[in-house]
């Protein structure tokens, strides 16, 4: 059994990180901060999340195979270094968004690698984390 308190807190704490982690992963292209950062985050989460409720409850709370994220984020990685190369620049070059978004500021590829690598990390971070708790549970 868990305790209520901890329960409690971790309803509460679990939405700020989320909010937080959206935070880093936005900035972290015009600033410290970044996808892994905020992968990271979101991977402490959803450690609390199974630390308090189990690694089945977490499962159903990320709502996705962590082994998928990882599939699509690297997919999305791919393809931000992919564009510029279509458009015949280097593999990799950044292609930037001619309006800077009015939360984000400037938009382009390398925010697309952030998410690429944000969701890689959520669900490599997710993974080992769930199987340690299966292990321990054992």
């Amino acid at each position: 059994m868990y305790s209520l308190i901890l329960a409690t807190a971790t309803r509460l704490l679990i939405p700020l990180m989320l909010i937080f982690s959206i935070f880093l992963l936005i900035r972290g292209h015009n600033e410290p901060g970044g996808g892994f950062v905020g992968g990271l985050v979101v991977g402490a989460a959803f450690t609390l999340y199974a630390a308090v409720y189990g690694v089945s409850q977490a499962q159903n709370a990320l709502r996705f195979d962590p082994k998928r994220i990882v599939a699509v984020g690297l997919l999305v990685a791919l393809v931000s270094g992919l564009l510029a190369f279509f458009q015949g620049l280097p593999l990799m070059t950044g292609l930037w968004y001619p309006q800077p978004l009015p939360v984000i500021g400037k938009v382009g590829t390398p925010l697309l690698f952030d998410v690429g690598v944000y969701l890689v990390v959520i669900g490599i971070t997710a993974t080992i984390m769930f199987t340690l708790f299966e292990v321990e549970g054992e």
